[in-house]
């Protein structure tokens, strides 16, 4: 992807140590980008990203979003900000659901504010399909993050210089949380692979794609819109057999059945959000809805019928579809070599 449109711009990664942020970091620490800054609040993996990356362009700095008074150090002088820091896991925030709370909406509202306040250009939040009609902590706290993010420049025209956009993931692979590492350590031990429901699916992304999808999100966003990647999807069941066709071993699995509100199939876009979509190359482009709350004095808008997207009306791949997918996935060479 073409990153002119970065030069001499500096950028903050929130989170900036996770899956997301070290292959951003990755992607773009040969352009002609004046500065990245990494905020996280893990020094360990601030250390591991500094020794990989000995660059002036890189500056860390230690930042918890749910203290907004230290992320603005790493704000200061930003041209764009990409909020990848949250809590991710589902069964960790059905547990504990107001740590989700504190850190998925009270932390992204902090980002947005102090983005404001020191008039950074752009923002881009990074959601996930979890936050479509959710039914667990984790997507209702990204959902409630959404929308603050499509509200917050919107309702405050006169004074809001920094356009604010989100961008909705499915199951990256290879990231953190992403059972496909999990299922290889399993196979490869000889161990059984715990597997809720063979006909569950889920949307498939590399963490290239991610990257992509989030820059071209900066690069053409105006405000309060929302891009998702027309992403492939696939079945437990195929993912397994393609596991089992790379690795030529034959799986031992254990059924568990569904897990704590647990959808049988994602949505990366509502029927509701459906009808305000358009199609961009390889993404979809969702306009806010501009209405304020005199709905008498409105435009009518008509119900329409159009289908959500889902992780069970895309593209579903075959095994073989999916082998060669995986293939290409930096993290399943390293297990091949």
């Amino acid at each position: 992807m073409n990153t002119d449109f970065l030069k001499d711009k500096t950028i903050t990664i929130t989170g900036g140590t996770g899956s997301f942020g070290a292959t951003l970091l990755d992607f773009l620490s040969n352009s002609d980008i004046k500065k990245i800054k990494i905020v996280s609040r893990d020094e360990t993996k601030q250390d591991i990203l500094r020794k990989k990356f000995p660059s002036d362009k890189v500056e860390f700095f230690i930042g918890d979003i749910k203290d907004r008074d230290s992320l603005f150090g790493s704000f200061e002088n930003s041209d764009y900000v990409f909020h990848a820091a949250a809590l991710k896991y589902v069964p960790s925030c059905e547990f504990f659901p107001f740590e989700a709370v504190k850190t998925n909406i009270i932390g992204s509202n902090n980002v947005l504010e102090v983005a404001r306040l020191v008039d950074v250009k752009k923002v881009v939040m990074l959601s996930t399909d979890k936050a479509v009609q959710p039914i667990n902590a984790m997507g209702m706290s990204k959902a409630m993050m959404e929308k603050l993010t499509f509200t917050y420049g919107l309702n405050h025209k006169s004074t809001v210089k920094t356009i604010y956009n989100v961008t909705r993931y499915g199951n990256v692979m290879g990231s953190r949380g992403s059972v496909i590492p999990l299922f290889i350590k399993l196979l490869l031990n000889d161990e059984e692979l715990t597997v809720t429901d063979m006909n569950m699916t889920r949307f498939m992304m590399s963490l290239q794609e991610s990257v992509n999808l989030v820059l071209y999100a900066l690069e053409n966003g105006t405000q309060g819109e929302l891009f998702v990647q027309k992403a492939p999807s696939a079945t437990i069941e195929c993912l397994i057999g393609a596991l089992e066709l790379l690795f030529n071993k034959k799986a031992k699995i254990k059924k568990i059945g569904f897990r704590h509100s647990e959808k049988l199939h994602e949505t990366l876009l509502s029927s509701e959000e459906s009808t305000r979509s358009s199609s961009h190359d390889n993404y979809f482009r969702v306009k806010p809805d501009l209405r304020d709350l005199n709905y008498s004095n409105n435009s009518a808008i008509e119900n329409s019928s159009s289908l959500p997207f889902d992780s069970s009306n895309t593209k579903i791949l075959n095994v073989e579809e999916l082998a060669q997918l995986l293939l290409k996935q930096d993290f399943i060479k390293k297990y091949l070599k």
